[in-house]
């Protein structure tokens, strides 16, 4: 059985920080393309970042371009996104989420998700 389980998300200060972590049990993440959406009360969810599977490349949104990152580890079978610099526009529930083609990361059909994890951004 397939696994995705993010954490990391809370409370903080317009331009603090946060990681998200996703550990992936029942698949190898690196064979798979990997990222993160989030979805905002009222609103569609997005793609915010994701990685090709193997070493491929890191895609990210314009609207988290340069403060936000997306990494993975093959020891820990975990991917991440570190999150700098939050508006209180970033304030939403992130997922995870996995697929072997990496157009259905961008068309927001994966195959696996993980949980929700609230990221709230406020004073």
């Amino acid at each position: 059985e397939v696994q995705l389980q993010a954490s990391g998300g809370g409370l903080v200060q317009p331009g603090g920080s946060l990681r998200l972590s996703c550990a992936a049990s029942g698949l190898i993440l690196a064979d798979y393309a990997r990222g993160w959406f989030r979805q905002a009360p009222g609103e569609e969810r997005e793609g915010v970042a994701c990685i090709a599977s193997g070493d491929g490349g890191t895609f990210y949104s314009d609207s988290v371009k340069g403060r936000f990152t997306v990494s993975s580890d093959k020891v820990t079978n975990t991917v991440y996104l570190q999150m700098n610099s939050l508006k209180p526009e970033d304030t939403a529930v992130y997922y995870c989420a996995a697929d072997l083609k990496l157009h259905s990361l961008v068309v927001a059909t994966p195959e696996y998700w993980g949980q929700g994890t609230q990221v709230t951004v406020s004073s």
